[in-house]
């Protein structure tokens, strides 16, 4: 057996996982004179709370981060003086692999190399522990007697284990070109505590608690093989100290159970009659029947699996019934296929900021490259489009304001090379969209000019989304709000706005009709966030794009509350949402109406006495335009709840627009 190896510096990615977690936390609680530096990007499954028991501990640091960042990962490896690598990082969920595949490529096959290349460049690593699954064998035959051993052939079936696989194969390249000390894991199914409930068990005892069906993919037939998560932790820590550099060690159970008997052990818990839950579903494109896996060689190291099945399930269940909220809102998850778009937002949430924050202030040194005596800000580079737009111009003045480098994209993103070239050029750590056709004076030009519409809002916004996603960049996306119309469900006065979630209904103009489809497109993009801006006003009331401006100057006005966007409050917000990584959709409007009349009648108070102004009908409106005008009421309470200090849409104009411009003396 080789000498036991002892590390003292190790750093742990993908840590606030179910599986990596349990890791951390035994290795930091068993091990105080080791320096534990943890990386994870907090993607859907990942939960800070995970990490708790060891945040306390002075020999632990969280880092956020993700291992697709090469910048990040050489300095972590040199400033922290790491030695070994726990590298547990991944998308690893089946079913989203089939509908996402390149997501699990950047992730699992990318992310990889990057931490191997970082590796070979600082050449002060004495383990990388890479772990993979017991998927990379490919499906076992049925009447196979002897499992998988660890020379066996790699077969993968599904785009996951495809990219597990291909990961597998840097490692040993990278082991065997540059003499990196690597070992590779291969694991059968994990089950326990604080794990994400995409996966079966979890999931089939969340819904047994809210009385719902236990969806089974296929017959139920398919035959895994479970460990208990704390006897997997276990097996890693033997692997850390008694693995011998070069090999691979399966990390499994001989013990096998069909997805029907799951299901079937659950309900006993549950007292529910099995016949009556179980629900046979549709199955995957592709469901290996079975995994099996020959652990001999890990036991020779001296684990063994300690857990029974019984016992292992009996305590994951008390822990999901004792922690049921533990993720928020997880009925995507629960959904029988479920798909990363459906999966909670976790990372935006007050909960994991109060976390970040928690974790941070038990930390003194500093997680992320930087130069002495900068401020966060130095951290930032902004990648703005729209330089001669209203919204793209107003981002520059804030950036210089808060000190933030940016700089405008040259290119035009309905040209995917020259975004990729300003991409390469600035190096941006955020992307801002603020580039579309409105339309000059007004949305009625769209409708004469429908293909340049279509080429800016459409074409080059899902261009400049994708290429972003291929970086691993956020893009800021202004959208608009102007999708919607007053409906019987949504009545005008009613105080009830249409939410983030609804399905627009408003289709009057070609331009709304351009934003609508390319916002229900944007919802395939994870790194992007959608704010829908309305009727934007700004504290320079000379400019012509000014919704105060415009109507100040008409002849005539109809009179209906609208949402609107007062931007020299929430463009500085946008930044700040950026600087948060938030994404999805956000009706970005102060909470509130306003009507025509109130605003005028405040211009009337702060600006002109003598100021007077006529209304007309949307029938007499309708004879001046070209195309339908939208008006609605959008639910703001996303984003009141993120940013509690929002002032109510009529509040905002008085600071920001009237105040500020005023010509009337006050009384």
């Amino acid at each position: 057996m080789a000498t036991p190896y002892t590390p003292k510096s190790i750093l742990i990615t993908g840590a606030a996982g179910f599986i990596a977690s349990h890791v951390t936390n035994r290795i930091v609680r068993n091990y105080p004179d080791y320096k534990i530096v943890v990386l994870d990007k907090l993607d859907y499954c990942s939960n800070l709370k995970n990490l708790l028991p060891a945040n306390s501990s002075p020999n632990f640091k969280f880092v956020k981060g993700d291992i697709a960042s090469a910048d990040l990962v050489n300095f972590l490896l040199v400033t922290e003086n790491i030695d070994t690598i726990m590298h547990f990082a991944a998308q690893t969920h089946v079913d989203n692999s089939f509908g996402n595949s390149f997501e699990f490529t950047k992730n699992n096959i990318y992310g990889t190399h990057v931490l191997l290349e970082a590796c070979k460049v600082t050449g002060q690593i004495r383990r990388f522990i890479h772990v993979s699954t017991d998927e990379v064998y490919g499906e076992t035959d049925e009447d196979a007697v002897v499992g998988n051993h660890e020379a066996s052939q790699l077969l993968p079936t599904n785009p996951y284990s495809a990219t597990k696989a291909g990961a597998e194969m840097l490692v040993m390249a990278y082991g065997r070109s540059y003499g990196l000390p690597v070992i590779t894991t291969r694991g059968n199914n994990v089950y326990g505590p604080n794990q994400f409930p995409e996966k079966l068990i979890p999931k089939f005892i969340l819904l047994a608690m809210r009385g719902k069906p236990l969806p089974i993919h296929g017959d139920g037939s398919n035959v895994r093989s479970y460990l208990y998560c704390e006897d997997v932790a276990e097996a890693f820590e033997v692997i850390l100290h008694r693995g011998e550099v070069g090999h691979v060690y399966n990390i499994g159970t001989k013990r096998e159970r069909t997805v029907t008997d799951v299901a079937k052990d659950v309900c006993r818990l549950f007292n529910l009659e099995a016949d009556k839950v179980i629900q046979l579903v549709d199955n995957r494109p592709f469901n290996d029947q079975r995994y099996f896996l020959d652990d001999e060689k890990l036991k020779s190291l001296g684990w063994s699996e300690r857990t029974r099945w019984e016992e292992g399930l009996r305590k994951t269940m008390e822990w999901y019934v004792a922690n049921s909220d533990y993720w928020g809102d997880v009925s995507g998850a629960l959904l029988p296929h479920p798909r990363t778009l459906m999966m909670p937002g976790y990372e935006g949430s007050e909960e994991i900021k109060g976390m970040l924050n928690l974790f941070t202030n038990n930390q003194t040194k500093m997680v992320a490259p930087t130069s002495e005596g900068s401020s966060q800000t130095r951290l930032l580079k902004f990648l703005i489009y729209g330089r001669t737009g209203w919204i793209g111009g107003l981002l520059g003045k804030i950036c210089e304001k808060q000190g933030i480098p940016y700089e405008y994209g040259k290119g035009r993103l309905e040209e995917r090379f020259s975004i990729v070239l300003d991409i390469q050029t600035v190096k941006p750590t955020h992307v801002f969209n603020a580039a579309g056709v409105t339309g000059r004076p007004n949305v009625d030009w769209c409708e004469s000019h429908k293909p340049d519409t279509i080429r800016t809002n459409v074409v080059g916004t899902l261009t400049l989304a994708d290429v972003c996603r291929e970086h691993g960049l956020l893009v800021i996306n202004y959208a608009t709000g102007c999708i919607f119309e007053y409906d019987a469900n949504h009545p005008e006065g009613s105080g009830i706005g249409f939410k983030e979630e609804d399905k627009p209904n408003f289709t009057g103009s070609f331009y709304s009709k351009t934003k609508a489809m390319v916002e229900e497109l944007l919802k395939e993009y994870e790194n992007v966030c959608t704010l829908r801006v309305r009727m934007p006003i700004s504290s320079d009331l000379n400019n012509p794009r000014n919704f105060i401006t415009k109507i100040s100057r008409y002849d005539k006005v109809v009179n209906i509350p609208n949402s609107m966007t007062v931007l020299d409050e929430l463009l500085p917000i946008s930044v700040e949402m950026a600087k948060r990584n938030l994404r999805g959709i956000w009706n970005f409007t102060n909470p509130g109406v306003v009507s025509h009349n109130e605003i005028l009648e405040m211009y009337k108070k702060y600006m002109d006495p003598s100021y007077k102004w006529t209304n007309f009908t949307l029938e007499e409106q309708a004879k001046v335009i070209v195309a339908p005008r939208s008006n609605n009421e959008m639910d703001a309470t996303k984003l009141k709840r993120e940013f509690p200090e929002l002032l109510s849409i009529k509040d905002s104009l008085i600071k920001y627009v009237f105040e500020p411009n005023r010509k009337v003396p006050a009384t």
